[in-house]
């Protein structure tokens, strides 16, 4: 991080925050257009009258005469909605839990997968598909709910292997994730190998999606994201400080190695979260933070909540283009995000021309 940075993130220094409150609304306000676009947009289009309209009647006190087919409202209420909610939420989760990452290791190429997440979801998932087990427990579906699993077990692993007494070095947290997440990988490769007909299954969550979206998946993801993301933002002030020395971090009342738990686990969370039932979608927790960064500055207090829109943004629409481009075919999320992403975030890069960190 450069010195002129580290002044702009100071707790000391006023920060020209006008501006990026009204981004942050503006924002806001462009997400819940991109939603009802969505929503509207598919093989059957639907306008954007009747998709506001279907949306409203659900709303308590709101009465609003029916218009339109109850095919339609079908298709809004059940088929699209969950997955545009889904797709945003997992947006966000990735963007702030690559943002956090990239605050606690101070490193530009830090990513949610970074200490095992995606590794340790992945074998889960390719277990789930391939063990002859109920489908679902206690309702869930036992491909996601292994995937969460595995993905919060192989961190718990990480962090068990990478602490040094009562100390969290950041070092050996990331060569102990480097090592599992190569040991996990390789099981997760033998199993594919041998797992028959459940291939084709494996290969598409592996590279991410929504294909089957339903509401009980979104009253599960959607909870544990939301409470994980806001307590991320509020260690906003604890992450500008942290990108000092520890020691200076410590000076200015910053508990360093508490703080580092509590957002690993946080992050850790949100990220097994979202993966559980969007498999693993790349790019978008590097991308989004450095974007935002790179537009509107590196201070975690704007930088976190900006990363949850436009995260969300991002992917609602990367999902739009996977389902409608080849329609009725379906491309891979990950192939999407991969695609626009990284030739928009060189392009981000080209036109700033300035260190990101």
């Amino acid at each position: 991080m450069t010195m002129t940075e580290k002044q702009n993130i100071s707790p000391r220094t006023p920060v020209r925050w006008k501006g990026r409150v009204i981004a942050i609304a503006c924002l806001m306000l462009l997400s819940l257009v991109v939603v009802v676009f969505a929503v509207s947009t598919g093989s059957t289009s639907i306008p954007f009258a009747t998709t506001i309209s279907v949306i409203l009647s659900k709303i308590p006190f709101i009465y609003i005469l029916q218009t339109w087919q109850d095919p339609i409202e079908t298709v809004i209420l059940n088929i699209r909605m969950p997955r545009v909610i889904l797709a945003g939420v997992t947006g966000a989760a990735l963007a702030v839990a690559g943002a956090t990452y990239q605050g606690l290791f101070r490193n530009p190429l830090a990513d949610p997968y970074l200490i095992g997440v995606s590794q340790g979801a992945a074998l889960g998932a390719v277990i789930g598909f391939i063990i002859p087990l109920s489908s679902s427990i206690w309702s869930l579906n036992i491909v996601p709910l292994l995937a969460f699993i595995g993905g919060l077990g192989a961190v718990f692993l990480v962090y068990s292997l990478g602490r040094v007494g009562k100390t969290l070095p950041m070092t050996t947290l990331i060569l102990a994730g480097v090592a599992l997440g190569a040991f996990l990988s390789s099981i997760t490769s033998y199993l594919l190998i041998t797992s028959g007909e459940s291939l084709h299954g494996i290969s598409s969550w592996l590279m991410g999606g929504f294909s089957s979206p339903k509401w009980s998946q979104v009253q599960v993801t959607v909870p544990i994201i939301t409470i994980g993301v806001l307590f991320i933002c509020l260690y906003g002030r604890s992450l500008n400080v942290m990108q000092f020395d520890e020691e200076q971090a410590q000076q200015l009342g910053i508990n360093v190695e508490r703080t580092k738990r509590i957002l690993l686990v946080a992050a850790t969370l949100i990220t097994a979260a979202a993966v559980s039932f969007g498999g693993i979608i790349g790019f978008v927790g590097i991308i989004i933070p450095h974007a935002v960064r790179l537009i509107w500055g590196p201070d975690f207090r704007f930088l976190l909540p900006l990363s949850i829109v436009c995260g969300s943004i991002f992917l609602i629409l990367a999902d739009l283009l996977a389902r409608t481009i080849m329609s009725p075919a379906e491309i891979p999320l990950g192939i999407v995000t991969a695609f626009f992403g990284a030739p928009f975030f060189l392009y981000l890069l080209r036109r700033k021309k300035r260190t990101v960190f």
